[in-house]
């Protein structure tokens, strides 16, 4: 069975490189998925075993805050406040600390991923609006989400597994992150600013191009309501002992007991396949635990002279594997040697920060580039890549000097 265990998670992980499997038509969730059906199908794990490898905190966790994040979507929030910041009086320069400032500190809070998908479509039409070339704006939304979202234990999904497994302190964790953050988000800010100094302004747009979004209608109830839970959520975490997931729980449940807004519409928001890649992962990752494998490569790496546990080997390896089978699945891989005081916030801030370097380095930045291809606006890899390469080079040395300066 280690033999066959060994294969499937092979296969599984080789999916997670390529985004698929060859022949197939299976992206990273459909091969997670799959995966998981063959541990269960071939009696690796019995179906009892593998619905408890599931870590149910972290999946409810996750479920609520995209509710939570559907409700201001369907309220209008985000597209209201992307109008709002683009209509202020300022130089190109002030804009884009403006847009990088909110975007991160609503990925913080909503979920860096939910953020791009609202915000982009709305930044595009306002750039061009302004005869603003849009590309240094949607780079610096993907970077702001990105790096944003590392502040808080809520921001993205590994962050959300990172602190349900290991424990985390809310509160703690933001007083380690939030520096580097911040420090983080002023270097992409001048990284970009310096790219496009003196090509702010793009040639005037076409009429096709002028109606790349709808205006933005807000509704000030909904709003208010998804922000009234958000901020209640946050002062729970912050200043209670209340298990997180079940403050989140009963938060989205409210959202959910609604006169206006149909549950279907907020449900059809929910990010049904992150769900189900967790679900799989969980599933493949204890199959292989149950083996001996996952503590036996430890020690050998520790052997070899590269002991995860120590700061550097963990902060090279959080680097390494998100940029080759991504975040989610380099924090899964990596949390069982997750074992000192450092392990958990080092992994939060490099698996996050490391999503800035390719267009496949996270989510965000894949759904920013779409929207623009969808807008007419290519973003190919190497423009990416030029903004991509020094934010994530920047942030990685501010984290790595923070971490040392901490621990």
């Amino acid at each position: 069975m280690t033999t066959l265990t060994v294969a499937i998670f092979a296969i599984v992980y080789l999916g997670m490189i390529l985004g698929g499997l060859p022949f197939l038509q299976l992206d990273r969730t459909g091969v997670a998925l799959l995966g998981a059906i063959a541990i269960v199908g071939l009696e690796i794990l019995s179906p009892q075993q593998a619905a408890l490898s599931v870590h149910l905190p972290t999946l409810l966790l996750l479920f609520s805050f995209m509710v939570i994040s559907a409700q201001m979507r369907l309220g209008g929030f985000y597209a209201w406040v992307t109008e709002r910041i683009a209509a202020l009086p300022l130089s190109p320069p002030a804009l884009l600390a403006a847009v990088i400032a909110v975007v991160a500190a609503l990925s913080a809070v909503f979920s860096n991923d939910v953020v791009c998908l609202a915000v982009a479509p709305v930044l595009a039409d306002a750039c061009l609006r302004r005869r603003l070339d849009p590309v240094p704006f949607l780079l610096a939304l993907a970077c702001a989400a990105n790096v944003g979202s590392a502040a808080t234990l809520i921001g993205n999904p590994q962050n959300m597994l990172i602190g349900q497994k290991l424990e985390l302190s809310f509160g703690g964790y933001f007083m380690e992150a939030i520096v580097p953050v911040a420090l983080g988000l002023a270097a992409a800010w001048a990284l970009i600013a310096w790219q496009a100094r003196a090509r702010w302004h793009a040639a005037p747009a076409s009429a096709a191009l002028q109606r790349l979004a709808a205006p933005a209608r807000l509704d000030p109830w909904q709003t208010a309501k998804g922000l009234a839970v958000a901020l209640a959520l946050v002062a729970t975490f912050l200043f209670t002992s209340w298990p997180r997931e079940v403050a989140a729980l009963i938060g989205a449940g409210l959202l959910l007991m609604s006169r206006r807004l149909h549950s279907h519409r907020m449900l059809g928001l929910v990010d049904w396949e992150l769900l189900i890649l967790f679900i799989g992962l969980f599933v493949v990752n204890h199959a292989l635990e149950r083996t001996g494998l996952t503590q036996q490569a430890i020690g050998g790496l520790a052997r070899a002279g590269v002991p995860l546990s120590e700061p550097a080997p963990l902060f090279a390896a959080s680097f390494v594997l998100s940029n080759v089978v991504s975040n989610v699945p380099a924090t899964m891989l990596l949390l069982p040697a997750a074992t000192r005081p450092f392990s958990g916030p080092l992994m939060a801030l490099v698996t996050t920060f490391a999503g800035n370097l390719l267009i496949v380095g996270s989510i965000a930045n894949i759904i920013v580039v779409d929207a623009a291809r969808r807008a007419g606006i290519e973003i190919d890899w190497l423009r990416h890549l030029r903004i991509g390469l020094p934010v994530t080079a920047a942030t990685l040395a501010i984290a790595a000097g923070w971490l040392v300066l901490v621990y």
